[in-house]
């Protein structure tokens, strides 16, 4: 059975995004970057919402011959590119880069993709994550704290139906005060 992680970068006040899906406040350092690469290279099967999938497909095919780019951003763009995706949509007609689409139900695909054998697989994009959430079907959360407050926009965590008990795998920090907290599903 593969395990499925749920991280992204938020807020102090547990937002993934501003209002308008605005991100500005969370540019990664280079380190952070390259850890957020690093897990792109571990990671066998990644699951997108519609809002992330149009984010990132908007700009990480190209972004490796975009002027300026770093190394490790030329790295994370072929990691990105290669690794297989599963995006969840009923509004999108099709995806590319490496990616099938999904326009049933989410949480019976995961549920399927799970019980699979494989490497660990990320779920990202809060909403969707949310329908996993509810489900019980994420083993992990990977919060990357930047230090900054936005009041208000997406929500890492939304409302769940049941208390989920979490044990407290790692914690890291990074430069600028970037904290990374790892916590296990407790079951």
């Amino acid at each position: 059975m593969r395990t499925l992680t749920f991280g992204m970068n938020l807020s102090v006040d547990g937002y993934v995004a501003a209002p308008g899906d605005d991100l500005g406040w969370g540019v990664p350092s280079d380190e952070v970057f390259q850890w957020w690469s690093d897990r792109v290279a571990a990671t066998s099967l990644a699951l997108y919402g519609r809002r992330l999938w149009e984010g990132m497909s908007s700009h990480w095919p190209t972004a490796d011959r975009q002027p300026g780019v770093t190394p490790a951003q030329i790295e994370f763009a072929g990691r990105w590119r290669d690794m297989p995706k599963v995006v969840f949509s009923s509004t999108i007609g099709a995806v590319d880069w490496n990616a099938r689409l999904v326009a049933g139900d989410a949480v019976t695909e995961i549920t399927r993709l799970k019980a699979q054998d494989g490497a660990p697989m990320d779920i990202g994009g809060a909403t969707l994550a949310a329908a996993a959430m509810r489900a019980g079907l994420i083993d992990e959360y990977v919060l990357v704290t930047h230090p900054v407050l936005v009041g208000r926009g997406m929500p890492f965590f939304t409302a769940l139906d049941n208390w989920v008990n979490l044990n407290l795998v790692e914690t890291r920090t990074f430069p600028g005060g970037v904290h990374l907290t790892r916590y296990q599903t407790r079951r």
